[in-house]
Protein backbone atom coordinates (compact mmCIF):
# COMPACT_ATOMS: atom_id res chain seq x y z
CA UNK A 1 0.00 0.00 0.00
CA UNK A 2 2.85 2.16 1.12
CA UNK A 3 4.79 1.70 -2.47
CA UNK A 4 1.71 2.20 -4.14
CA UNK A 5 1.47 5.91 -2.47
CA UNK A 6 4.59 6.75 -2.94
CA UNK A 7 4.79 6.44 -6.71
CA UNK A 8 1.44 8.50 -6.98
CA UNK A 9 3.15 10.98 -4.88
CA UNK A 10 6.06 10.80 -7.32
CA UNK A 11 4.67 10.91 -10.12
CA UNK A 12 2.07 13.77 -9.47
CA UNK A 13 5.63 15.65 -8.37
CA UNK A 14 7.44 14.84 -11.47
CA UNK A 15 4.48 15.83 -13.75
CA UNK A 16 4.44 19.14 -11.99
CA UNK A 17 7.83 20.25 -13.13
CA UNK A 18 6.96 18.72 -16.27
CA UNK A 19 4.26 21.58 -16.98
CA UNK A 20 6.87 24.12 -15.37
CA UNK A 21 9.35 23.19 -18.51
CA UNK A 22 6.47 23.15 -20.89
CA UNK A 23 5.01 26.56 -19.17
CA UNK A 24 8.42 28.14 -19.61
CA UNK A 25 8.54 27.19 -22.85
CA UNK A 26 5.53 28.47 -24.13
CA UNK A 27 5.64 31.77 -22.62
CA UNK A 28 9.00 32.16 -24.38
CA UNK A 29 7.42 31.33 -27.80
CA UNK A 30 7.50 34.33 -29.48
CA UNK A 31 11.15 35.66 -27.61
CA UNK A 32 13.78 35.95 -29.92
CA UNK A 33 16.41 33.45 -30.36
CA UNK A 34 14.71 31.34 -27.30
CA UNK A 35 15.76 27.56 -27.30
CA UNK A 36 13.27 25.16 -26.08
CA UNK A 37 14.00 23.18 -22.97
CA UNK A 38 13.51 19.95 -23.27
CA UNK A 39 11.86 17.18 -20.69
CA UNK A 40 12.76 14.37 -20.26
CA UNK A 41 12.43 11.35 -17.24
CA UNK A 42 15.35 9.49 -15.72
CA UNK A 43 15.42 6.11 -13.69
CA UNK A 44 16.39 7.69 -10.18
CA UNK A 45 17.15 4.96 -6.79
CA UNK A 46 15.66 5.66 -3.78
CA UNK A 47 18.23 6.79 -1.31
CA UNK A 48 17.30 6.40 2.31
CA UNK A 49 18.59 3.08 3.77
CA UNK A 50 20.22 -0.40 2.44
CA UNK A 51 16.85 -1.46 2.54
CA UNK A 52 15.63 0.62 -0.23
CA UNK A 53 18.34 -0.05 -2.92
CA UNK A 54 16.59 -2.39 -5.24
CA UNK A 55 13.95 0.46 -5.57
CA UNK A 56 13.61 3.04 -8.49
CA UNK A 57 11.13 6.01 -9.11
CA UNK A 58 11.36 7.86 -12.62
CA UNK A 59 12.62 11.63 -12.26
CA UNK A 60 11.73 14.57 -14.16
CA UNK A 61 14.44 16.54 -15.17
CA UNK A 62 15.34 18.86 -18.26
CA UNK A 63 17.51 17.40 -20.55
CA UNK A 64 18.76 19.92 -22.47
CA UNK A 65 17.95 22.29 -25.06
CA UNK A 66 16.67 22.00 -28.49
CA UNK A 67 19.19 23.89 -30.50
CA UNK A 68 17.07 23.66 -33.87
CA UNK A 69 17.37 27.35 -35.55
CA UNK A 70 14.23 29.06 -35.30
CA UNK A 71 12.99 31.11 -38.76
CA UNK A 72 14.05 34.03 -39.47
CA UNK A 73 12.09 37.55 -39.78
CA UNK A 74 12.79 40.47 -41.51
CA UNK A 75 12.12 43.89 -39.04
CA UNK A 76 14.40 46.63 -41.12
CA UNK A 77 15.60 47.59 -37.51
CA UNK A 78 18.97 48.38 -37.47
CA UNK A 79 20.13 46.93 -34.05
CA UNK A 80 18.43 44.08 -34.75
CA UNK A 81 20.79 40.76 -36.07
CA UNK A 82 20.20 37.54 -36.99
CA UNK A 83 23.17 34.65 -36.81
CA UNK A 84 23.17 33.21 -40.04
CA UNK A 85 23.46 29.33 -39.50
CA UNK A 86 25.15 28.34 -36.84
CA UNK A 87 26.96 30.57 -33.73
CA UNK A 88 26.19 32.68 -31.25
CA UNK A 89 26.56 36.33 -29.75
CA UNK A 90 28.35 36.53 -26.78
CA UNK A 91 26.67 38.75 -23.56
CA UNK A 92 27.81 39.42 -20.07
CA UNK A 93 25.80 38.69 -17.29
CA UNK A 94 25.42 40.29 -13.89
CA UNK A 95 28.27 38.65 -12.31
CA UNK A 96 30.91 39.48 -14.75
CA UNK A 97 30.91 36.21 -16.48
CA UNK A 98 30.70 35.75 -20.11
CA UNK A 99 27.49 34.27 -21.68
CA UNK A 100 25.92 32.80 -25.06
CA UNK A 101 22.31 33.75 -26.59
CA UNK A 102 20.78 33.93 -29.96
CA UNK A 103 18.75 36.72 -29.17
CA UNK A 104 19.40 39.20 -31.84
CA UNK A 105 17.18 42.06 -30.63
CA UNK A 106 19.71 44.62 -29.08
CA UNK A 107 19.12 48.15 -28.10
CA UNK A 108 21.26 50.95 -26.23
CA UNK A 109 20.90 50.90 -22.79
CA UNK A 110 20.58 54.73 -21.16
CA UNK A 111 24.05 54.11 -20.13
CA UNK A 112 24.71 54.02 -23.88
CA UNK A 113 25.88 50.49 -23.80
CA UNK A 114 25.23 47.72 -26.68
CA UNK A 115 22.45 45.66 -24.90
CA UNK A 116 20.23 42.26 -25.45
CA UNK A 117 16.32 42.26 -25.27
CA UNK A 118 17.10 41.41 -21.23
CA UNK A 119 19.67 44.03 -20.81
CA UNK A 120 23.02 42.43 -20.72
CA UNK A 121 25.79 44.36 -22.08
CA UNK A 122 26.22 42.84 -25.94
CA UNK A 123 30.37 41.55 -25.25
CA UNK A 124 32.46 42.72 -27.87
CA UNK A 125 36.39 41.78 -28.80
CA UNK A 126 37.55 44.21 -26.46
CA UNK A 127 34.60 44.39 -23.65
CA UNK A 128 31.56 46.07 -23.62
CA UNK A 129 30.70 48.04 -26.86
CA UNK A 130 29.59 51.72 -26.09
CA UNK A 131 27.75 53.63 -28.44
CA UNK A 132 28.12 57.34 -29.08
CA UNK A 133 25.27 59.68 -28.47
CA UNK A 134 23.27 60.66 -31.23
CA UNK A 135 24.23 58.72 -34.01
CA UNK A 136 23.07 55.84 -36.02
CA UNK A 137 24.33 52.57 -35.52
CA UNK A 138 25.58 49.73 -38.99
CA UNK A 139 26.25 46.54 -37.90
CA UNK A 140 28.04 44.52 -40.92
CA UNK A 141 27.83 40.90 -41.44
CA UNK A 142 30.96 40.22 -39.19
CA UNK A 143 29.32 41.93 -36.49
CA UNK A 144 31.77 45.23 -36.99
CA UNK A 145 30.00 48.21 -35.47
CA UNK A 146 30.32 51.55 -36.94
CA UNK A 147 28.72 54.89 -35.66
CA UNK A 148 27.05 57.64 -37.77
CA UNK A 149 27.14 61.26 -36.53
CA UNK A 150 23.34 62.54 -36.64
CA UNK A 151 24.34 66.35 -37.46
CA UNK A 152 27.60 64.76 -39.77
CA UNK A 153 27.29 61.58 -41.84
CA UNK A 154 30.28 61.82 -43.37
CA UNK A 155 31.95 60.96 -39.80
CA UNK A 156 31.61 57.36 -39.85
CA UNK A 157 33.99 55.45 -36.65
CA UNK A 158 33.84 52.31 -35.57
CA UNK A 159 33.43 51.33 -32.43
CA UNK A 160 33.50 47.79 -31.78
CA UNK A 161 33.11 44.34 -33.05
CA UNK A 162 30.68 41.54 -31.62
CA UNK A 163 32.15 38.54 -30.25
CA UNK A 164 30.86 35.38 -32.12
CA UNK A 165 31.43 32.43 -31.16
CA UNK A 166 30.65 28.93 -32.34
CA UNK A 167 31.16 26.25 -30.20
CA UNK A 168 29.95 22.70 -30.29
CA UNK A 169 27.00 21.45 -28.44
CA UNK A 170 28.83 19.50 -25.76
CA UNK A 171 30.64 22.86 -25.14
CA UNK A 172 27.67 24.91 -24.02
CA UNK A 173 25.02 24.43 -21.54
CA UNK A 174 21.91 26.09 -20.33
CA UNK A 175 21.58 28.66 -17.04
CA UNK A 176 17.97 29.07 -15.08
CA UNK A 177 18.08 32.75 -16.69
CA UNK A 178 17.69 31.29 -20.60
CA UNK A 179 21.01 32.29 -21.63
CA UNK A 180 23.94 29.59 -22.60
CA UNK A 181 27.64 29.26 -20.99
CA UNK A 182 30.11 27.01 -21.49
CA UNK A 183 30.46 24.23 -19.97
CA UNK A 184 33.78 24.33 -18.62
CA UNK A 185 33.02 28.04 -17.35
CA UNK A 186 35.63 29.78 -19.36
CA UNK A 187 35.41 31.99 -22.41
CA UNK A 188 34.83 30.57 -25.48
CA UNK A 189 37.25 31.85 -28.16
CA UNK A 190 35.88 33.99 -31.32
CA UNK A 191 35.14 32.71 -34.62
CA UNK A 192 35.33 35.02 -37.15
CA UNK A 193 33.51 32.72 -39.74
CA UNK A 194 30.16 33.05 -37.76
CA UNK A 195 27.99 35.83 -40.08
CA UNK A 196 25.11 38.20 -39.15
CA UNK A 197 22.23 38.86 -40.88
CA UNK A 198 20.86 42.55 -40.41
CA UNK A 199 17.83 43.95 -39.91
CA UNK A 200 16.48 40.69 -39.10
CA UNK A 201 16.14 38.53 -35.87
CA UNK A 202 15.52 34.82 -35.35
CA UNK A 203 12.74 33.62 -33.81
CA UNK A 204 11.84 30.92 -30.97
CA UNK A 205 11.84 28.30 -31.70
CA UNK A 206 9.54 26.41 -29.76
CA UNK A 207 6.50 24.98 -31.21
CA UNK A 208 3.46 26.65 -29.48
CA UNK A 209 0.49 23.94 -30.20
CA UNK A 210 2.74 21.00 -29.53
CA UNK A 211 3.86 22.55 -26.37
CA UNK A 212 0.07 22.93 -25.54
CA UNK A 213 -1.04 19.35 -26.52
CA UNK A 214 1.88 18.31 -24.29
CA UNK A 215 0.78 20.41 -21.18
CA UNK A 216 -3.05 19.27 -21.99
CA UNK A 217 -1.62 15.70 -22.10
CA UNK A 218 0.69 15.90 -18.45
CA UNK A 219 -2.35 17.64 -17.01
CA UNK A 220 -4.68 14.78 -17.53
CA UNK A 221 -1.88 12.11 -16.64
CA UNK A 222 -1.35 14.73 -13.11
CA UNK A 223 -5.41 13.71 -12.56
CA UNK A 224 -4.93 9.93 -13.19
CA UNK A 225 -1.99 10.31 -10.32
CA UNK A 226 -4.08 11.88 -8.02
CA UNK A 227 -7.18 9.69 -8.45
CA UNK A 228 -5.03 6.78 -7.86
CA UNK A 229 -4.08 8.05 -4.19
CA UNK A 230 -7.13 9.01 -3.62
CA UNK A 231 -8.33 5.15 -4.45
CA UNK A 232 -5.33 4.00 -2.55
CA UNK A 233 -6.76 5.81 0.51
CA UNK A 234 -10.09 4.37 0.23
CA UNK A 235 -8.95 1.13 -0.33
CA UNK A 236 -6.33 1.26 2.75
CA UNK A 237 -9.54 2.73 5.08
CA UNK A 238 -12.14 -0.32 4.18
CA UNK A 239 -8.98 -2.57 5.04
CA UNK A 240 -8.57 -0.93 8.30
CA UNK A 241 -12.07 -0.96 9.11
CA UNK A 242 -11.77 -5.05 7.98
CA UNK A 243 -9.07 -5.69 10.56
CA UNK A 244 -11.06 -3.57 13.07
CA UNK A 245 -13.69 -6.02 12.71
CA UNK A 246 -12.10 -9.10 13.64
Amino acid sequence: MDRSLFIAATGTRELMRRQDIQANNLANASTPGFRAELAAQRTAPVSGGNLLSTRAYAVESASGADLTPGAMMATGRTLDVAIQGDGWLAVQTANGAEAYSRGGSLAISQNGQLVDAGGRPVVGEGGAIAIPPDSDVDISHDGTITAIALNDRAQAQIVGRIKLVNPTRAQLSRGEDGVFRSTNGQPLQADNTVRLAAGMVEGSNVNAIESMVNMISSARHFEMQTQFIENTKQNQQAATQLLSLT
